[in-house]
C-alpha cells in the first residue's frame, strides 16, 4: 500500500473544482468555520437523491472524486449530506456509511493515527460484508473490492500512517470507479 506517485482516476463530477488542500486538523485552516477555509461559506446541496440514478447525484460523484484524489475529510463530508438525504436507514444509507468509514480511515492515516485507521476500516469492512450478503454492487461500486481493500487498510494500518507534508494526492494505490455494468 505505497503512497501512488501518479493514480489519477477519471474525474466523475469535473464541474465541481477540487479543494487546494486537504483537511488535516492542526495543520490547515478547517474548511467551513474558518475565514480562510476552502469551503467557508458553502453548503453541500443534495438534490433528491434515487439510488437507482446514482450516476446524476452531483454529490455522491464528487465525493467518489474527492476520495480518489486524496481528498478524505472533504470527500466524507460529501457523502455525509447524500447519507443523511436518505434519512440514514437501509442498505444504500449503510454503504454510504461504509464510504464515509473509509473516507475517515483516510483523515486518520493523514493525521497519523493508526487506531483510527483500524477502527474505521474495520467498521467499514463490517459494513460492506453484511451488504454483500444480498448485493454484488451498490450505487456503481463492486462490493468485494470494497470488503478486501477495507480488511487490507485494517491489517496494514501501520503502513498507511505518515506524516505527509504535501497532503496532496491520495494515500492508497485504489480507485473507487463506479459503473452500471
Amino acid at each position: 500500500m505505497n503512497r501512488p506517485t501518479n493514480h489519477r482516476a477519471r474525474r466523475l463530477a469535473p464541474q465541481a473544482a477540487l479543494p487546494d488542500y486537504t483537511y488535516v486538523s492542526g495543520r490547515h485552516p478547517h474548511p467551513t468555520s474558518d475565514v480562510r477555509g476552502h469551503s467557508y461559506g458553502v453548503e453541500i446541496e443534495v438534490d433528491d437523491f434515487d439510488p437507482m440514478r446514482w450516476d446524476q447525484c452531483t454529490s455522491y460523484l464528487f465525493g467518489v472524486d474527492l476520495f480518489n484524489y486524496g481528498f478524505y475529510w472533504e470527500a466524507h463530508e460529501q457523502w455525509e449530506a447524500v447519507w443523511i438525504r436518505t434519512g440514514r436507514r437501509g442498505d444504500v444509507s449503510d454503504f454510504l456509511k461504509g464510504l464515509i468509514k473509509l473516507a475517515a480511515a483516510g483523515v486518520k492515516a493523514r493525521e497519523g493515527r493508526e487506531i483510527g485507521v483500524r477502527r474505521h476500516a474495520r467498521r467499514a469492512g463490517q459494513l460492506f460484508s453484511r451488504l454483500k450478503r444480498s448485493h454484488a454492487k451498490m450505487l456503481g461500486l463492486d462490493l468485494e473490492p470494497l470488503c478486501q481493500f477495507a480488511a487490507e487498510l485494517q491489517a496494514r494500518a501501520s503502513v498507511c500512517t505518515g506524516d505527509s507534508d504535501d497532503n496532496v494526492g491520495p494515500l492508497w494505490d485504489f480507485a473507487l470507479r463506479p459503473s452500471r455494468a
